[in-house]
């Protein structure tokens, strides 16, 4: 589970309620662009979005499980990502969202460019969850597939 908010102040006590939660069910919990917080509560790792091209983390000492996440629309960000040192990078948007996607043939093309796992983002649905299976992928993930109203066990 990734916890992403870029609109309000993080909330600290909200963040421990989560991985409290997120611990009894024995999920891994994942905070958004905040190194320093996900180190100080102690957080499962970090999810770094493709706007982010910082490096410093890279100095900070890391317990041995610790994992950074990153996600990248493009060639260049994927190799930024791989410069960070994440374990795995999320590529979107797979399929038609909101505006541009990648499809399936523009997504196996970067993914070639990686020896990272990769995690299919984007526009995924009921309609094209069996398109993923061509796609030789780590796993994958969305926000409306998951949602309560339609998430995966409703397909």
């Amino acid at each position: 589970m990734i916890y992403r908010n870029y609109k309000k102040k993080i909330d600290e006590n909200l963040i421990k309620k989560i991985k409290y939660f997120c611990k009894k069910k024995k999920i891994k919990f994942f905070l958004s662009n905040n190194f320093k917080l996900a180190i100080k509560l102690d957080l499962d790792g970090v999810y770094l979005p493709s706007f982010n091209k910082d490096f410093r983390h890279n100095n900070y000492l890391l317990k041995k499980e610790f994992i950074v996440l990153g996600s990248a629309h493009n060639l260049k960000e994927i190799k930024i990502k791989e410069k960070q040192g994440v374990k795995a990078i999320f590529i979107s948007s797979v399929f038609r969202k909101k505006g541009s996607y990648l499809g399936i043939n523009k997504f196996n093309n970067l993914k070639k460019h990686t020896c990272k796992n990769v995690i299919a983002l984007g526009g995924i649905n009921k309609t094209n969850i069996k398109k993923l299976k061509l796609l030789n992928i780590y796993g994958f993930a969305g926000i409306e597939l998951f949602s309560k109203k339609n998430g995966p066990l409703n397909y």
